[in-house]
């Protein structure tokens, strides 16, 4: 596993930049194309990284990159040919941990946290999507309807923010989720309605056979355990790189389907199954939403006691010194 970095450096700076990046073990490939940039101009810096080192290699592009010259694009690569193999385990079928890439997972986050319209449109379909599922008992369209929720990303997003202590994504993620889950319940509503006036509603559902719906509008003990083992899963694939749309339906399970039940009850005027459905709904939220935060923070504060622990780079077998990475100015540097 390897990140494949590339970036724009200044030409006066370019110098030092090679050679803090070259001093640290875990880069290799280095690559640099004087003047070969442009917007903005300056030199192509090419190189790849392993996870052990990436940490400190980022903490220090930051430094090179104070004046903003240009953006670090990283690029995750699944396999690299002629990479060494990973040193067998000394703890039987254990391996060591890899600590996560904090910039590539904050990165990541911020960069889905986004709430075009898009957002709103897939939270609405999934509403509806498994408003169908509900009332048909069909356990295949809630799966169908967790697949297309997008409310994973904002999840993480004031996540993020609560762990960051910034308000500003805070805020922007819960109205976008207020008004993400509001759209899906209202148009889930008007679909509910109109079905129920065209007299086309199963006949199941008309007779109190909601196996589905039961499910959902019960909130209770494991529906906390689940939303708790979801907001685990989640941050813990997020920091790995393990993320997938697998990931996503995980959390899915307990929003959406809830949503999608809400708005159905009260177009049916099911009132404690609308009020069930909608604590279930805002019980998982919020505790997804603190699980993501909480687990975080721990994590950060378990790599960085590792780190603390290890012994320093300088010794032996360790690598060269840590105060290898510090920019060095150069006569051009202000």
């Amino acid at each position: 596993m390897t990140f494949h970095v590339r970036l724009i450096s200044l030409p006066g700076r370019t110098s030092d930049l090679v050679r803090a990046l070259a001093a640290d073990v875990g880069v290799s490939n280095l690559l640099v194309l004087p003047g070969a940039a442009r917007e903005p101009d300056g030199d192509a810096v090419q190189f790849d990284v392993r996870p052990r080192s990436a940490n400190s290699v980022f903490g220090n592009l930051q430094t090179f990159q104070h004046d903003r010259s240009g953006t670090v694009a990283v690029e995750y690569l699944d396999a690299t040919l002629g990479e060494e193999a990973t040193p067998a385990s000394k703890h039987f079928l254990v391996q060591r941990d890899i600590p996560p890439v904090w910039e590539v997972v904050e990165a990541r986050i911020r960069s889905d946290a986004v709430y075009a319209p898009s957002f709103y449109i897939l939270l609405a379909i999934a509403g509806l999507i498994g408003a169908v599922g509900i009332l048909t008992n069909s356990q295949i369209l809630i799966v169908g309807a967790m697949v297309v929720g997008p409310e994973y990303n904002a999840i993480m997003g004031v996540a993020l923010g609560i762990d960051k202590q910034a308000r500003r994504p805070v805020i922007r993620g819960v109205l976008a989720l207020l008004a993400g889950f509001s759209a899906a319940m209202i148009v889930t509503l008007l679909f509910a309605l109109a079905i129920r006036f065209s007299g086309h509603t199963p006949k199941l559902y008309s007779l109190g056979v909601r196996p589905v719906s039961s499910l959902i509008d019960s909130p209770n003990l494991f529906s906390i355990v689940v939303a708790v083992l979801a907001g685990i899963v989640g941050v813990v694939s997020l920091t790995e790189a393990r993320a997938s749309a697998l990931i996503g339906v995980f959390i899915s399970v307990t929003t959406i389907p809830a949503a999608a039940d809400a708005g159905l009850s009260i177009a049916y005027a099911s009132w404690n199954e609308a009020r069930g459905s909608a604590f279930q709904l805002l019980l998982n939220v919020v505790v997804l939403i603190a699980m993501g935060a909480l687990v975080l923070r721990v994590q950060r504060i378990i790599w960085g006691a590792r780190e603390r622990a290890e012994p320093p780079r300088n010794a032996p077998g360790a690598g060269p010194p840590a105060d290898h990475l510090s920019p060095r100015r150069g006569p051009g540097d202000s």
